[in-house]
């Protein structure tokens, strides 16, 4: 009997080759999505110095008395790094779905980001 690889691998090989191409730099970051079941997770990395320049999630202050997984936590987690990235002077990041499909928790974040000021 053949089975399925785990769903978590095939994310892993999906990112892996979004990976090869999509690289952060100190001028335009890279915006890394991760998602779990109870949370979701952004970050802003510049690959070049391997640095962290800003980050948000539903389990930040401002948002874990509310947080709950759904479109509408993802969409204020996008604008709550929307907001960070622009303090740090940072207003075009490239996008890093992570692996995910772009669709759902993943695509709300990305549409709240753009909407409050990134560009990618």
């Amino acid at each position: 009997m053949i089975t399925k690889p785990d769903k978590n691998v095939t994310r892993k090989r999906r990112h892996a080759r979004v990976r090869d191409k999509v690289v952060g730099t100190e001028a335009r970051p890279r915006l890394n999505v991760y998602r779990s079941n109870k949370h979701i997770y952004v970050q802003l990395i510049d690959d070049k110095r391997g640095n962290t320049v800003a980050s948000a999630s539903t389990k930040d202050n401002e948002l874990a008395s509310e947080a709950h997984v759904n479109i509408e936590s993802a969409k204020q987690v996008g604008e709550m790094i929307a907001k960070r990235a622009q303090d740090k002077g940072y207003k075009s990041v490239v996008f890093d779905r992570g692996g995910y499909l772009y669709h759902g928790r993943v695509k709300a974040l990305a549409d709240a980001a753009r909407e409050a000021g990134l560009e990618f």
